[in-house]
């Protein structure tokens, strides 16, 4: 039987987990964990808290303990339609959108590593927007939005129309997804989480303002 948890360790729970989330949104992610962890503690029967400490460690890049807060999270959401939703994270079967990036990608020339980047982000996305309605009617419109976002990532040249005829659905719907993926997980050009190639130009950004850094430093030293 779950221990009582008084009110002030529920108003601070809130407290905590209101302030975690100002820290995800700014990549806070650390700090974010942090203020997750200590809500769940004060409150382990809120599933918010352990489905936010999911959305922090996938944005982290840890899958094990994503899977570990998203256990919880289904332990204590009463939800049923959320908890068969998240449950499907925990199977080794591949779904729909899933068989469709493993069949299309491959064939139209996309290696497996990339088509591997396209099912994380789908992960990824369907973790991070929480308890959000995720529309499942048209598998073949996120397949294509996901492989339309991942080439971009990748800096494969191919038209929204060639990807909506590969998938069989319309230019509109890939645009429109590939706006949301991009807009939900925050992916710039390049993204270090999504890119497969050897050489990633964002190092070489990164590479140019570690020297103007130094370059200006050494000019305004005295």
């Amino acid at each position: 039987m779950a221990k009582p948890v008084s009110t002030t360790d529920k108003l601070r729970a809130q407290s905590l987990n209101r302030t975690g989330l100002e820290h995800y949104e700014r990549w806070d992610l650390e700090s974010a964990i942090t203020l997750f962890q200590e809500a769940a503690r004060l409150d382990d029967a809120e599933a918010e808290y352990h489905l936010n400490m999911a959305r922090a460690q996938v944005r982290m890049g840890d899958y094990e303990l994503m899977l570990q807060a998203l256990a919880d999270y289904i332990r204590t959401e009463q939800d049923k339609a959320m908890v068969s939703r998240f449950e499907t994270l925990f199977s080794n079967a591949l779904d729909e959108v899933e068989t469709l990036l493993t069949t299309i990608m491959p064939r139209e020339g996309i290696p497996l590593e990339v088509a591997g980047a396209a099912i994380q982000m789908w992960v990824e996305y369907r973790v991070t927007i929480g308890k959000t309605h995720l529309d499942l009617n048209h598998p073949e419109e996120w397949a294509a939005a996901l492989d339309y976002t991942v080439r971009k990532v990748n800096i494969e040249d191919t038209s929204v129309d060639d990807i909506a005829k590969w998938y069989k659905t319309n230019e509109t719907a890939v645009r429109h997804g590939h706006n949301e993926l991009v807009k939900t997980l925050d992916i710039m050009p390049c993204d270090y989480r999504y890119f497969r190639g050897d050489d990633n130009p964002l190092d070489r950004l990164v590479e140019a303002a570690m020297m103007l850094e130094e370059l200006e430093a050494r000019f305004r030293a005295v």
